[in-house]
């Protein structure tokens, strides 16, 4: 699997974010059914001032967030899981991209009493499963994609979030 992890804020290399990011999409993609030898995508280790400024250019929202994610296509399907991606004409699958911010994280983690490495690993998770078509705008989508996190963060070691 190629994951590129850019990382802009040098705080992420406390936790090591590249293998953070590795474990979570290696767990969720096979938890899918997909090889991780043959996916592609990237991760943005940023802070709240870059997450921000992302977030209201790709989303209007002009506020810091956890985690933003651009996938590479549309594979949303409403109160369903969504489809699998196919292959390129080169076998590889592109996912698209996700952007984690280290102070929102660092924040959402203390108050919650989480692990800072759990908080991570589960959000990198959770922006994987929507460049792959989850979403949480209805009740019924949520649970499909609260269930497929907990899932896949439990074979991870990772107590469930919700």
């Amino acid at each position: 699997m190629t994951v590129d992890v850019l990382i802009e804020d040098a705080r992420w290399k406390t936790v090591d974010i590249e293998a953070l990011a590795l474990a979570a999409e290696r767990a969720t993609l096979t938890y899918l059914g997909l090889d991780p030898e043959v996916c592609e995508g990237s991760v943005l280790a940023c802070d709240d001032a870059k997450i921000k400024e992302l977030n209201t250019q790709f989303r209007e929202k002009d506020k810091a967030t956890n985690v933003l994610s651009w996938p590479a296509a549309e594979r949303a399907t409403p109160n369903a899981r969504p489809p699998l991606p196919e292959p390129d004409f080169d076998g590889a699958v592109e996912l698209g991209d996700i952007a984690i911010s280290f102070d929102t994280c660092a924040r959402e983690a203390e108050e919650t009493g989480t692990p800072f490495a759990d908080h991570v690993t589960h959000l990198i998770v959770h922006g994987l499963l929507h460049v792959l078509g989850y979403d949480h705008i209805t009740d019924a989508d949520a649970d499909i994609m609260e269930s497929t996190e907990t899932e896949i963060l439990e074979s991870l070691g990772v107590a469930d979030p919700y």
